[in-house]
């Protein structure tokens, strides 16, 4: 298994070069403490913890995965005292509110550390992960007594959290929700129904478990609209914070899966079980999308984290494994046979995988900084400003989790192809990568879920295809100032065609939906790609651009080589992956017919 390594001297690159975080910091309400030596302190803690304390456990936690007895689960050895560490540590509370307990930091510094504690197990990461979820939804929709109750336990990381969506007879259509809440005399709820696929729904390493779950009352409405959202702890809160009776929620098995395999995903029954109403009555849904768009997220970071780790993985390897000679000539005379990293088809797949962490990274962290102002406004109770930066957010969203994530298995599997037969071996630990980054473009939505957010909903319906106008003119503004810089020319222009063409294909689909409304459906996921393979593009732009301009500058040898790499980097990514999207948009825009015309009974294979 590759010992990860922290990349924070990108990290730093985009943060204070690129996106330039510390000026973004100082528009921050709570972006005060966030200082450069503060958040410096920061990366380089996580670093240590991430490199040091969760590394070593990927593979071992892959190898033991959990236990499961009579209710009871039991995370791989080494888990429980990392997760102690990790609390001693304040982690979970890095961006959250000082009043419970949290160091009040940007949520973007959250998520960063998550990037890196993702890359080095993501199975663990789960964990933590989804207690974020939890406490974000109690934060915005949850009452004072609510937030006093939950929220320092859960910033201090001795209660997590979960949330509970999926039953057997649903997933993504939530509308299908069985799970009955039942008032009580005293306000709370009886909640009683069966969830499934409930990552981190059980374990041992927090005290209490605090379930965020979708049910509906008696006389609720069908469908979505009659959906309620509710706190169901696993064990009773005590009046002095602590752990009380065990409520009647238990975890009746965990799955065997394919991968991420130290994470426990849990089959939860509820009976009768005590709950308590969270936000609206029947708008429970729109008190979820804020977890879910907090998991999205957090899935999207699963794409570039597994691409790092199998990038690094299949980096030395490469550089060691000898192999026949190189085409254009020895390159490793005394040795029997050259590296392989001196073959192109070899060299393309370390490219791509490189492309991929470093250019959906930059993508991350842009999104991250749409995010502090959301969470900003919100706290400034600016109702407008958070919307609007809500908006934005959402049209980032599916494309951040359903491209990434699509191009992070890509990496994973290409970790594997530099290994050979070897990347099919368990000890190397590249087989595991793949394993493990497979699930991210299923669960919170899958590709074809997300693609259809995007297409259906934020493009065609809320904003008549507004929201890639508006991106794209942001795009030919970058464009415009860029085009007679030497290193950026053939970028700017190959964008603002892009740009123009991003705009008439949606006109075009828009225009068809006339007539075939199966064309959203069937358009959606080539869409989502052609979109995400131009945002990429877009941002690998302005890290050549800051590369460019530090190079002519001038810096020291290993800055300058740093920055030459970037601008190579980009040229692989314009010349080798940006040529994708031009698959996708003639593919968007065919007739549904040839998705259509089959017959159903005539899907067989009993011929």
């Amino acid at each position: 298994m590759p010992a990860y390594k922290a990349p924070l001297h990108d990290i730093r690159f985009l943060m204070n070069e690129v996106l330039d975080y510390p000026a973004h910091y100082k528009t921050l309400s709570n972006g005060e403490n966030a200082d450069p030596d503060t958040v410096d302190m920061i990366l380089e803690g996580a670093a240590d913890y991430c490199e040091n304390v969760l590394s070593p456990l990927n593979q071992s936690g892959d190898e033991e995965g959990c236990h499961f007895d009579n209710g009871e689960v039991t995370t791989p050895k080494g888990f429980k005292e990392a997760y102690d560490q990790f609390v001693m540590g304040g982690w979970q509370g890095l961006s959250y509110p000082e009043e419970f307990g949290g160091q009040g930091l940007p949520m973007s510094l959250n998520l960063i550390k998550s990037e890196m504690m993702g890359t080095a197990n993501w199975s663990f990461t789960m964990y933590p992960g989804l207690s974020s979820g939890c406490m974000n939804t109690i934060l915005q929709f949850g009452t004072d007594e609510q937030k006093q109750t939950y929220m320092p336990k859960l910033v201090e990381g001795t209660w997590s959290g979960t949330m509970c969506l999926t039953e057997p007879q649903c997933g993504t259509d939530l509308g299908q929700v069985k799970t009955k809440a039942e008032p009580q005399a005293d306000g709370s709820y009886k909640i009683t129904g069966t969830k499934i696929f409930i990552s981190a729904g059980e374990h041992d390493l927090t005290e209490n478990i605090i379930h965020i779950v979708l049910a509906r009352l008696p006389d609720a409405p069908a469908g979505t609209r009659g959906i309620s959202l509710f706190i169901v702890p696993k064990f009773m809160p005590t009046a002095d914070g602590g752990v009380g009776e065990r409520n009647t929620v238990a975890c009746g098995s965990i799955e065997h899966k394919m991968g991420i395999r130290a994470s426990a995903t849990a089959v939860l029954n509820f009976d009768n079980a005590t709950g308590y109403l969270i936000g609206e009555v029947n708008k429970g849904l729109h008190a979820m999308f804020t977890f879910m768009n907090t998991a999205r997220i957090g899935t999207a970071v699963q794409g570039i984290a597994h691409a790092e780790l199998s990038f690094q993985g299949a980096l030395p390897y490469a550089k060691d494994r000898m192999s026949m000679r190189a085409l254009s000539g020895k390159k490793d005379p005394d040795k029997v046979a050259d590296a392989i990293i001196h073959h192109a088809d070899v060299r393309r797949m370390l490219l791509t995988q490189k492309a991929i962490a470093e250019g959906g990274r930059s993508m991350i962290y842009y999104a991250a900084q749409i995010a502090d102002k959301m969470t900003d406004a919100l706290a400034r109770g600016d109702q407008a400003a958070f919307e609007d930066y809500d908006d934005k957010l959402g049209f980032y969203t599916p494309i951040l989790k359903g491209f990434l994530t699509e191009l992070g298995l890509e990496a994973a599997n290409h970790g594997m192809q530099v290994y050979g037969g070897h990347g099919y071996i368990k000890e190397w630990g590249m087989e595991q990568i793949a394993r493990d980054a497979r699930i991210a473009t299923l669960y919170e939505g899958t590709t074809g879920v997300q693609a259809l957010d995007l297409i259906g909903r934020k493009v065609l319906l809320s904003s008549k295809g507004k929201v890639v106008r508006e991106y794209t003119a942001e795009i030919l503004k970058f464009c415009a100032a860029h085009a007679r810089n030497k290193y950026l020319r053939r970028f700017a222009w190959d964008l603002t065609k892009l740009c123009a063409q991003w705009n008439t294909l949606t006109v075009r689909i828009m225009l068809a939906a006339r007539k075939d409304r199966d064309i959203v459906s069937s358009a959606s996921v080539d869409f989502l790609m052609f979109s995400g393979y131009v945002m990429m593009a877009y941002f690998w732009a302005q890290q050549a651009v800051v590369a460019s301009e530090k190079l002519e500058a001038g810096n020291g040898q290993e800055t300058a080589e740093f920055y030459k790499a970037k601008i190579k980097v980009a040229d692989f990514y314009f010349d080798r992956l940006l040529p994708r999207a031009q698959g996708h948009a003639e593919s968007m825009v065919t007739t549904s017919r040839t998705l259509t015309s089959l017959p159903v009974e005539h899907f067989s294979f009993d011929y």
